[in-house]
């Protein structure tokens, strides 16, 4: 029963996560975005205090079904075993195997020290909520948007607007490559070893493991009933289950309770065990051979040891973080835009600033696949390595969407209102005389004019004594937000003549 309850919300949250990272209506997101925001990683971003205290406390009672409910990528390695499994052969493959301590902690380590001095690259490639972002984002979305526009074809043969054409495009080659690897890799462990990936390199996971040793519910071995058939040890995809000393290792341990499905003899069970003396067995030991079953030669705990030195770390720098939050026509071919260099990357509307965004942003890609506009993708630049910009060659962000901040569940993006993003000014408009087509093909334009949704552009004479003199815009700077849509709009290919920097520091008028 407890693994059928299990299985259920497991489904839901997979697949929900799922369809709203594929989702480019922003239909799911309205539905969703709370799945988001209980991930451990974007909530300790967020400073989510009290969804922190919630997964600690869940881990504490429960162990950590954290790993086998909530993290979409744990429930895909599931997935994978599973099918591994109805291999001919395969059903009872797992065999117990002694924790990788010098691996785990020395990525767990790695991790915060990346958190820290703020490497967000590396904590988004170790993230297990960033990764699967990733993967769905870079390689499942593409799949997903040519289904839709398969049917958005169809049905305009019937007159029906039931769908409408998405245009696929790669943002980025670099987080594709990423993303590929990461799912191959993580694949063939899950094939292979099952929960290899959550018990060796997962930083999640490794955190958890601290508070899963102390639950107050754990899966547990009645040595009176036990016949030794080996048979809930060999389908431990954590490897966590050793028959032979009847213990579990309950910091491996993500309750998945197939042990206790399997056992013909009812001798596993999923009960109040806190206190027990010896990991997983009903029968206790002597508190010594506990002390010298879990920690080195020297008398140390190095997992202990590391989870208190990081921790404390970790606590410091997220609250001198808090405080810093306080203070801080024709025929012819159309050449396609290209990517100007920005002395300055933009940032979306409702970030504080280009340092206080990329400090918070897990590399998640949920307000990539949110934004309508094909305005956010994932940035090629080693210090911010698929960490989202705003770019617009494909388009600009108009005033009246804001998607992005609505969805973000790291606190890297606020959310404002439609009313508010006006008044946020992410970056400034530059013209550039030489490319304009009214320096190389000496006619008048005003495109940037027309559409500018501020009015911060203006159409002012080259000669003003001169009655038919060309126009040129001039960029108000108290007006101009950064949206985009001037340099979006802009006829001048393959650069155009009025580009958007960044602003280090968003203004607020």
């Amino acid at each position: 029963m407890l693994r059928k309850i299990r299985i259920v919300l497991a489904s839901i949250f997979f697949i929900a996560i799922t369809l709203m990272l594929l989702d480019f209506t922003g239909t799911l997101h309205r539905y969703f975005a709370w799945m988001a925001k209980i991930q451990f990683l974007p909530a300790v971003m967020a400073l989510n205090v009290g969804v922190i205290i919630l997964l600690v406390l869940l881990t504490l009672v429960l162990g950590r079904v954290y790993c086998s409910v909530i993290c979409p990528l744990g429930i895909y390695q599931d997935i994978v075993s599973h099918l591994s499994s109805k291999r001919k052969g395969k059903k009872m493959r797992f065999t117990p195997s002694p924790e990788l301590k010098w691996l785990r902690y020395g990525v767990w380590v790695l991790f915060i020290a990346c958190l820290i001095i703020g490497l967000q690259p590396i904590v988004a490639l170790l993230a297990p909520y960033s990764a699967w972002g990733r993967i769905v984002q870079s390689l499942f979305a593409p799949l997903y948007q040519w289904g839709n526009n398969l049917f958005a074809a169809i049905s305009a043969r019937a007159d029906s607007y039931a769908f409408y054409p998405k245009e696929v495009w790669l943002r980025s080659i670099g987080t594709l490559i990423v993303a590929a690897v990461t799912l191959i890799v993580i694949t063939v462990l899950a094939f292979k070893n099952g929960r290899t990936y959550c018990n060796t390199i997962c930083p999640v996971g490794t955190t958890l493991s601290f508070f899963s040793r102390f639950s107050l519910l754990r899966p547990v071995i009645n040595t009176e009933k036990c016949r030794d058939c080996h048979a809930c040890e060999k389908k431990c995809k954590a490897s966590a289950i050793n028959i032979k000393e009847h213990s579990v290792d309950y910091s491996r341990c993500v309750d998945c309770f197939n042990c206790i499905e399997d056992c013909k003899f009812g001798a596993m069970r999923y009960t109040f065990a806190y206190g027990k003396k010896k990991k997983g067995t009903v029968k206790a030991e002597a508190p010594a051979q506990v002390a010298k079953a879990t920690q080195d030669k020297d008398g140390s705990d190095p997992g202990r040891r590391a989870f208190l030195i990081g921790g404390a770390i970790a606590t410091t720098s997220l609250a001198l973080k808090a405080q810093d939050k306080k203070v801080d026509g024709g025929f012819a071919d159309i050449l396609p835009k290209v990517k100007p260099q920005r002395e300055t990357p933009i940032t979306p509307f409702g970030s504080k600033s280009v340092k206080d965004f990329y400090t918070r942003c897990t590399a998640c890609q949920l307000c990539v696949s949110a934004c309508p506009n094909n305005v956010l993708r994932p940035s090629t630049d080693l210090s911010r390595f698929m960490q989202p910009e705003m770019s617009y060659e494909k388009g600009y962000c108009r005033p009246e969407c804001v998607k992005c901040s609505e969805v973000c569940p790291a606190g890297a993006i606020r959310k404002i209102t439609a009313q508010e993003k006006t008044a946020h000014h992410v970056g400034l408009a530059k013209y550039y005389k030489d490319l304009c087509v009214v320096t190389t093909d000496k006619v008048d334009c005003g495109n940037c004019a027309r559409h500018c949704p501020t009015g911060a552009i203006i159409m002012v004479k080259i000669n003003p004594d001169a009655k038919n003199s060309l126009s040129i815009p001039a960029v108000d700077e108290s007006r101009c937000i950064g949206c985009g849509a001037c340099e979006n709009l802009c006829p001048a290919r393959p650069l155009s003549a009025i580009r958007v920097d960044g602003r280090q520091d968003h203004i607020i008028s």
